[in-house]
């Protein structure tokens, strides 16, 4: 089953705003079974809206769009699709009271605008939309289907996941399907292709692989298809343990679970601590950390030495190794990662010191040269790498190498 999506709103056309709808709705209906052929991103104009359509339906028999609602003339989404369909449009007295309701909490009197939004296409499905005004909208003729939502993410997710995916498989008989997303770091996407090449071409018939590369990581992503999900799970898991053999240090996690999560985890698991005294990353290591609920329980603090005074007073790093081998050196960087580690009173500290760039880079030294570290009880390790000319890619994959850095050891 083949579904396609359209977007409606000169705002997305402009770059004003990013259309994270599509990408959200293609997921949870590949979740169903129900495969997104099709993305496309159109204007509020009529003859667009019409057009898109029917080439949507040369291709595919489902259509999901969003935007073009609202109560203001600008939005004519709701007209062109009744005109189209050739039904007319009355008032949804249920919503009409709705709105009414809404509008009165907050001591707002209707206007011809919002009677506007209370008119529904009288031979349309519609479904409830408990997050705001706009009516979700079914329209159908010979099996063909339209669903019209509107573009505010929270009310488009809501209608989908409160009515829209149930009445899809209810309608519709798709086949399962499961992925598995395994998470990598590490290898880059040609090597890792090259690593895996027998293990990929041994793959059972019909389970697919995918590469998605993103700064400092790599996502597999196997899929198959067919009639008993438990037996494509089995199958599937199979894979994956073969592919854990292969790879063992370089998987972090799976289904797109974060670095910093599966960190978190280990952490949290053996009742361990850690902190960063951090350089070229800024605090972005803390940031990534932090940013998941419950991380007081496992992470102390940061120190963002920025500048050498900083390195020497607060971190302990020797004056002399800063002068001698600066800042971006082996011998600077596991100085910072044992000083945080005391400073913090942690079982682990990451460090970083690097030239993020663009600009600050020297021959011996060029933009893209990061040092970091791990320091815990027992010892410290620490690796140079030698990543790009770009500033936030080298920010984070000096952060995501480094976290590594400590998942690695937590495993051990």
């Amino acid at each position: 089953m083949q579904a396609e999506i359209i977007t409606i709103g000169d705002e997305i056309l402009i770059g004003q705003v990013v259309d994270t709808n599509s990408a959200w709705m293609a997921k949870e209906l590949n979740k169903i079974g129900i495969d997104v052929s099709r993305i496309n991103s159109i204007s509020d104009q009529k003859n667009d809206i019409i057009n898109s359509i029917e080439e949507s339906f040369k291709r595919v028999s489902l259509v999901l769009m969003t935007g073009g609602l609202g109560p203001t003339n600008d939005d004519i989404t709701k007209k062109t699709l009744s005109d189209y369909f050739g039904m007319k449009l009355v008032q949804d007295d249920k919503l009409y009271l709705k709105i009414q309701e809404r509008l009165s909490r907050y001591g707002i009197p209707m206007n011809h605008f919002n009677v506007e939004q209370a008119l529904v296409p009288d031979q349309a499905r519609i479904i409830d939309n408990n997050f705001g005004s706009a009516p979700c909208m079914w329209f159908e003729r010979d099996g063909k289907v339209v669903i019209s939502m509107p573009g505010v993410p929270f009310e488009m997710k809501g209608i989908m996941e409160n009515g829209v995916l149930n009445a899809l498989r209810t309608c519709y008989s798709t086949p399962a399907i499961v992925h598995r997303t395994i998470m990598t770091q590490g290898i880059g996407e040609s090597l890792l292709a090259e690593m895996l090449e027998d293990w990929e071409g041994n793959l059972p018939k019909g389970m697919k692989l995918a590469y998605l590369p993103s700064p400092g990581q790599v996502r597999l992503r196997l899929s198959v298809t067919g009639e008993n999900k438990e037996d494509l799970e089995l199958a599937i898991n199979k894979q994956v343990e073969l592919l854990e053999k292969i790879i063992p240090e370089n998987i972090f996690g799976f289904d797109d679970t974060p670095m910093e999560e599966s960190v978190a985890k280990l952490l949290k698991e053996k009742g361990l601590t850690m902190g960063t005294a951090e350089s070229c990353t800024g605090g972005y290591i803390a940031h990534l950390i932090t940013s998941h609920s419950g991380s007081s329980e496992y992470f102390k603090g940061s120190i963002v030495s920025y500048c050498n005074e900083i390195k020497e007073k607060v971190l302990g790093v020797n004056v002399e190794d800063l002068n001698n081998f600066g800042a971006v050196s082996q011998q600077v960087v596991e100085q910072m990662a044992i000083g945080a580690r005391k400073a913090l009173n942690v079982d682990y500290a990451l460090a970083t010191s690097g030239i993020a760039g663009p600009d600050g880079g020297t021959e011996e030294k060029p933009v893209g040269t990061v040092w970091i570290a791990l320091a815990s009880k027992s010892k410290v390790i620490s690796q140079k790498l030698s990543l790009y000319k770009v500033r936030e890619r080298n920010i984070r994959v000096a952060a995501l190498k480094v976290l590594n850095l400590l998942l690695i050891e937590l495993k051990e």
